[in-house]
C-alpha cells in the first residue's frame, strides 16, 4: 500500500493561515488611593475613662497646612485590633477595660467588653479585635461615632492596629489646631485626636503636632 506524498504540504498551500492573536488591553486599576496599616503606640498619661470617635483616629496621623492648622492624612480607618498593659502599683490592683459596644443607631456593633485585674508585677492585658461585618471591622469616614471605649490607669501602654484609607482630592480638617507645627511636615497626635500638649494619650512616636 503506498502512502499519499504531499498532501500534507497541498494543505498547507490551500488552507487558512491562522488568526493573528489580538492585543490585550492594558490591565484595570484597582484603586489609586493609598491604603496603609499601622500599629500605633500611646502611652496614657493620666487615668482614663474615654470614648473613642473615628474622628480621633484619623485625626492621629495629620499634616501641617499651617503652623496652626492640620489636615488628615487618610479619609477612611477600620480596626484591626486594640492591646492595652497595664502595670500595678506595689501593693495596689491594675484594671484595665476595653468596650466595642457599637452603640451608634442603624449599625452593627460588637457589643464586646474585655477586662483585666492583676497585681504584684504582671501587668494587666486585654486584646481585643471588633465581630466581622461590625462597625469597627469596616471602613469609615471621620464621624462623632464611637469606635470604641477604653478605661486604663496612668502608664498604661495603649497599641491600636489600625487600617487607612485616603481619598484624592478629599480635604479634611483636624478637629483642633496645633501650635507652631512645621507646614507639610507629617506628625501624630493623641488617640483621643488632641495636640500632644494637651492629650491623656501620648503617642511613643515623633514629631507630634
Amino acid at each position: 500500500m503506498q502512502r499519499r506524498k504531499g498532501n500534507k504540504s497541498s494543505r498547507r498551500a490551500g488552507g487558512r493561515k491562522p488568526p493573528r492573536e489580538l492585543i490585550s488591553h492594558p490591565p484595570s486599576i484597582g484603586t489609586y488611593a493609598i491604603q496603609h496599616g499601622v500599629r500605633l503606640r500611646f502611652l496614657t498619661n493620666t487615668a482614663v475613662a474615654q470614648t473613642i470617635s473615628y474622628q480621633n483616629l484619623l485625626d492621629t496621623i495629620l499634616m501641617s497646612v499651617t503652623a496652626l492648622s492640620q489636615v488628615d492624612v487618610f479619609h477612611a480607618v477600620k480596626i484591626r485590633k486594640i492591646e492595652v498593659w497595664s502595670m500595678p502599683a506595689i501593693g495596689a490592683a491594675s484594671t484595665v477595660e476595653v468596650q466595642l459596644s457599637g452603640s451608634t443607631a442603624g449599625s452593627q456593633g460588637s457589643y464586646r467588653i474585655v477586662t483585666d485585674t492583676s497585681m504584684g508585677v504582671q501587668p494587666a492585658h486585654v486584646k481585643v479585635s471588633p465581630g466581622r461585618m461590625t462597625l469597627a471591622s469596616m471602613y469609615q469616614p471621620s464621624s462623632a461615632a464611637t469606635a470604641f471605649s477604653i478605661i486604663a490607669p496612668t502608664g498604661s501602654v495603649v497599641d491600636v492596629e489600625l487600617s487607612f484609607k485616603n481619598d484624592p482630592g478629599l480635604s479634611v480638617a483636624a478637629q483642633n489646631a496645633s501650635v507652631g507645627a512645621t507646614v507639610g511636615s507629617i506628625g501624630y497626635r493623641g488617640l483621643d485626636g488632641l495636640a500632644v500638649a494637651t492629650t491623656k494619650f501620648t503617642p511613643a512616636v515623633a514629631p507630634g503636632v
